[in-house]
């Protein structure tokens, strides 16, 4: 199973991004994307940008992987 994570773009540099999201920033290809501007959203995954996505949407996802990262149990923690 693969997931990619909504980003915002903060610069675009020719084929390359620098996409933000909850502290973390990276350099990520942007070759399979026909455009790309600040402030964009994209779906990253495996360093490339894949799709550019809806404001909402990305704050959806964004919203649901928190919620099910705070629903996870800890390190030697049984569910249950």
């Amino acid at each position: 199973m693969c997931l990619a994570i909504p980003m915002q773009v903060k610069a675009v540099e020719g084929s390359e991004a620098v996409v933000t999201q909850g502290g973390t920033e990276l350099r990520v290809r942007t070759d399979l994307l026909d455009a790309v501007e600040v402030s964009d959203y994209v779906l990253v995954h495996a360093g490339f940008a894949l799709q550019v996505v809806d404001p909402e949407e990305a704050r959806a996802t964004l919203a649901m992987l928190r919620e099910m990262a705070g629903d996870a149990p800890q390190e030697g923690e049984a569910r249950g």
